[in-house]
């Protein structure tokens, strides 16, 4: 199965090196020619290619590792249908103030997947830092081996992120629909925690004792802390 990964940048890089020593075919685009990147990308990721977009866009797996606001820019119709997972983030102070990325009634996943119509999403890697990325990949079983949030709406998609994510060297820990993403974005406690998955099953389920989750909690109008699931994701798509 191919990765095809949307970014250049030490994200990117950082996940095809770990996808390839997994024993992925692994392709990164940027939004340029690919000769441009090039490489970069064979240096960081041997065996790893440098394609169009569009290119990367028709791989089993798509990872956008790239600025939240250059989404709306990706070849959209060719994420149509596929399984997309989003390690993006929105950072106010850098992106600026963009009221749909700041609203509290829904994750920035939601966002991103109203941008990609078609696209299957499923949020997972962003709360993760480089360092963690680069440093702290573990074989299963490993006691050190730390743990990656995933939320997505269908299981079809979030069982071979999972699948992944385990082959990269971390445990998945399944944080509920796509909604539950806000549960690990900027401004929380699990994000950037390089925490190990029962440390950032806790963390997750802290969130809404949080003073971010009152806020979301409120704006969408939940009186109490929302149950969460081991399991997760409960819905199956009905296909036609």
């Amino acid at each position: 199965m191919r990765v095809g990964i949307l970014g250049a940048g030490r994200v990117g890089l950082v996940l095809a090196h770990l996808a390839r020593a997994a024993g992925r075919e692994v392709v990164v685009a940027n939004s340029g020619d690919p000769q441009d990147i090039d490489y970069v990308v064979a240096n960081a990721a041997p065996g790893a290619r440098a394609v169009w977009a569009t290119e990367a866009c028709e791989s089993d797996i798509v990872i956008l590792a790239v600025p939240i606001l250059k989404v709306p820019s990706l070849p959209v119709e060719a994420l149509s249908e596929r399984l997309v997972v989003d390690a993006t983030n929105y950072w106010w102070e850098t992106d600026g103030h963009h009221a749909e990325l700041a609203d509290p009634t829904t994750s920035t996943s939601e966002t991103v997947a109203k941008w990609l119509p078609g696209a299957n999403i499923v949020k997972a890697l962003n709360h993760a830092s480089v360092w963690e990325l680069e440093n702290l990949s573990r074989p299963a079983g490993h006691p050190e081996r730390r743990g990656i949030a995933i939320a997505g709406d269908y299981e079809e998609d979030v069982d071979p992120v999972a699948r992944f994510i385990s082959e990269i060297g971390f445990s998945p820990v399944r944080a509920g629909a796509l909604a539950e993403g806000v549960r690990f974005e900027p401004g929380t406690e699990a994000f950037g925690a390089d925490a190990t998955p029962d440390v950032l099953r806790r963390m997750l389920h802290r969130f809404w004792t949080s003073q971010r989750g009152l806020v979301v909690a409120r704006a969408r109008g939940i009186e109490a802390a929302p149950p969460t699931s081991s399991s997760g994701v409960a819905r199956v798509r009905q296909n036609g």
